[in-house]
């Protein structure tokens, strides 16, 4: 009964999370209801008997929320002043989703130990013989290794892209030259100084 309460539970909550994350103007309550979502999800997978993918999903996605947000704010251009003034009328939504937050871990502690059909769960989808982490390790890193690596190399060029587009240059502001830098010879890269005796560099 409680599994049941708690599947609707999160069920709910990530619908309208969800639905939240693409209705809200604000980045900042975007953001919030995001991590909102991605709790509620992770909730669900807690309940399937999968929790290494729950806790790689609050690790991952809801650690990596502070980089959408710095995404956000770098490419929105956002008020940094303004945003601090705004920041008591944003009490209420934070506290009200800090409140949803801790009910959802409070159920999903209670339902994990009344919920046989997550012990049903990974007994038919894990060998015998293996944990939850060691099954997954062996699809992720043994059969599918491959695409493991390319989807590696997605994120590393999304995550490129991403720098390129936001990189602004400000006048004032020395950069790295890399061309400069490698194409250099002995006369641009070494200064001979003729110090006479007794006298040190600064002098």
């Amino acid at each position: 009964m409680l599994a049941s309460l708690a599947f609707w539970a999160f069920s709910g909550v990530a619908i309208l999370s969800a639905l939240m994350v693409v209705i809200a103007r604000n980045p900042v309550r975007s953001v919030l209801f995001l991590i909102l979502a991605f709790i509620s999800a992770a909730g669900l997978f807690v309940l399937l008997g999968a929790e290494f993918l729950a806790m790689l999903l609050i690790v991952v996605y809801v650690g990596a929320v502070a980089v959408l947000f710095l995404f956000v704010v770098m490419m929105l251009d956002v008020d940094f002043a303004e945003l601090k003034q705004g920041f008591l009328s944003y009490l209420p939504l934070g506290g009200l989703i800090a409140v949803v937050l801790a009910i959802e871990l409070a159920m999903i502690g209670m339902s994990w130990e009344s919920a046989p059909q997550a012990e049903a769960l990974r007994a038919a989808a894990m060998p015998d013989g293996m944990s939850n982490v060691e099954a997954l390790g062996t699809v992720i890193y043994d059969q599918y290794v491959y695409f493991f690596q390319i989807a590696g190399l997605v994120l590393l060029v999304a995550m490129i892209g991403a720098i390129v587009l936001t990189l602004r240059h400000k006048e004032g502001v020395k950069r790295q030259s890399v061309t400069a830098q490698v194409g250099r010879d002995r006369k641009t890269a070494v200064e001979m100084l003729d110090i006479k005796p007794g006298q040190g560099i600064g002098e």
